[in-house]
């Protein structure tokens, strides 16, 4: 049974992708506190290669206490995220929260990025952003919500900007999107934030580049969804800057252990530095 004294019960998120990884776990803690939660993601049927649908994610959200609305949505195709966002607020009234969670890793040069695989890129990390904070615009600031996008501060360091440009350019584009956002929809009350995981995160996206030594590098995906909880739950501590890396959000609350968050336990002192940050 949900707890009715928890403040976002009857609040709705609305998260891109989220049947796996970093979103889905997002999608749990604010279940926890018995949230109304939207999964608009690609993965409709089970894939073997990789866990979880929105269905699944769904019952695990139940499970957990709050509120799920399962959503098969296509991220590259605008008439399916309007869709979306259109059936969000029919079914829970309106949307306090989104979260672009959804994105395509691609860490290869200019020289063997294909066409196809950059446009899918730029149609994940840059354009649906895009869309979905134009198209969840009036339905925030009707609730003065907030934005959360999974995206990097932009560091230009040419040893980044030379290791995979392809992905960096999106990443990038989709952090100075939310820079300029969170000035344009701050007179209407709507805060914005981005999130960057300051290490490896263990996920199917991360296996698969890095294999199984990058996911004993890793830490949990639970680090990132606490990170994004305290951005999102206490707004205030947090509006002094819009991008964030989830170490220095936990920072900010005090915590300076992240040993707990290990993949791998008896490897938490040889966790790998993620993407962006410091020098290549």
């Amino acid at each position: 049974m949900t707890d009715t004294s928890k403040r976002w019960q009857n609040r709705t998120l609305f998260i891109t992708g989220g049947s796996r990884g970093i979103g889905r776990e997002i999608a749990l803690r604010f279940a926890h506190e018995g949230a109304n939660i939207v999964i608009a993601a690609k993965s409709d049927q089970p894939n073997p290669r990789l866990p979880g649908t929105i269905h699944s994610v769904a019952e695990e959200i139940r499970a957990a206490g709050g509120q799920a609305l399962p959503i098969a949505c296509d991220a590259r195709d605008e008439a399916q995220l309007t869709r979306a966002i259109e059936e969000t607020v029919a079914h829970f009234g309106g949307i306090d929260v989104l979260i672009n969670n959804a994105g395509f890793l691609g860490v290869t040069p200019v020289a063997v990025t294909s066409t196809k695989h950059y446009d899918l890129m730029h149609a994940l990390n840059t354009r649906s952003p895009f869309i979905t904070m134009r198209e969840c615009l009036p339905h925030l600031s009707a609730r003065q919500g907030q934005v959360l996008n999974l995206c990097p501060p932009i560091n230009l360091d040419p040893g980044w900007l030379g290791a995979f440009a392809p992905y960096t350019s999106t990443k990038y584009a989709m952090t100075l999107l939310s820079l300029g956002f969170a000035q344009e929809a701050k007179p209407r009350g709507i805060r914005v934030n981005t999130l960057w995981p300051a290490t490896l995160i263990a996920t199917a996206a991360v296996g698969m580049t890095a294999g199984e030594s990058g996911l004993a590098a890793a830490r949990k995906p639970a680090i990132m969804a606490d990170a994004a909880f305290a951005l999102l739950n206490q707004s205030d501590r947090f509006s002094h800057e819009v991008c964030w890396l989830d170490e220095d959000v936990l920072r900010h609350l005090g915590e300076t252990d992240f040993s707990h968050y290990a993949n791998v336990p008896e490897n938490a002192a040889n966790i790998q530095r993620d993407f962006y940050i410091g020098t290549l």
